[in-house]
């Protein structure tokens, strides 16, 4: 079975049990930098409008274990160390969204990332007959960027990802006394997180206005707890929901 194969048979099982006024027609692409809880966010949608989350870095993955001609060039690109292109990149997205669960809508997460994908990926809409309907901007402090990556830990008896800065006390505890300990990645460090962060704003400041130029831009604020951030977004948003 190839990966089409596999996206197709989903999309037929969930238009099958879930009925049509349950899905919105909503076009969409989720903009932020790491740490900014834009995937979470993607996927409540997601669960709760049945408007399929279309994330740059699975459709790879997917490609990829599929083998698919796409999927065998950026499996090239990436076995020689070289980014995967644009090209191939978005011919996997255009492959995604001519699936029967995307023409209602989409949620992109993950592309675009600098202005000149934003142009090509409207070359791709276009050609698909799906405009993009807004590019929602989930705006978090770079301080509090910071401590949301730097302050990450994994507790080593129980998987669970806690942060130092923000997980309930009594959480970290428990890791603690069960006799686990906070393990944190080698890079999340400062430098390299500053470095990511700093990298992100450059190229994204003018996808930003891009997509203001446009009129398309809206800007959520993505601090505070996951519920009260949903809430936002769903706010900003609600003129596109059928």
């Amino acid at each position: 079975m190839t990966f089409t194969d596999v996206v197709r048979y989903f999309s037929r099982l969930d238009r099958d049990v879930i009925p049509r006024e349950k899905y919105s027609d909503m076009r969409i692409v989720l903009l932020g930098a790491p740490g900014s809880g834009k995937g979470t966010q993607a996927k409540r949608l997601e669960a709760e409008y049945r408007t399929p989350q279309v994330s740059t870095g699975d459709l790879l993955r997917a490609a990829v274990a599929a083998g698919t001609p796409l999927g065998k060039q950026a499996k090239a690109a990436m076995d020689a160390g070289d980014l995967v292109t644009d090209e191939i990149v978005l011919g996997i997205i255009r492959e995604r969204l001519a699936q029967p669960d995307a023409q209602a809508g989409f949620i992109l997460d993950g592309f675009p990332r600098n202005a000149a994908q934003a142009e090509a990926l409207e070359a791709v809409l276009a050609e698909l007959g799906a405009p993009l309907d807004t590019a929602v901007l989930m705006d978090v402090d770079f301080d509090i960027l910071m401590k949301r990556l730097t302050g990450r830990r994994t507790c080593s008896l129980t998987g669970k990802v806690l942060n130092v800065y923000f997980s309930p006390q009594a959480d970290i505890d428990a890791c603690i006394r069960a006799g686990g300990e906070l393990i944190k990645r080698d890079d999340d460090n400062e430098e390299t997180i500053g470095n990511r962060l700093n990298v992100y704003q450059q190229q994204t400041a003018p996808l930003i206005e891009y997509y203001r130029r446009q009129g398309k831009l809206v800007t959520v604020s993505a601090e505070g707890e996951i519920d009260a951030v949903y809430r936002r977004l769903v706010e900003s948003i609600k003129g596109l929901r059928s």
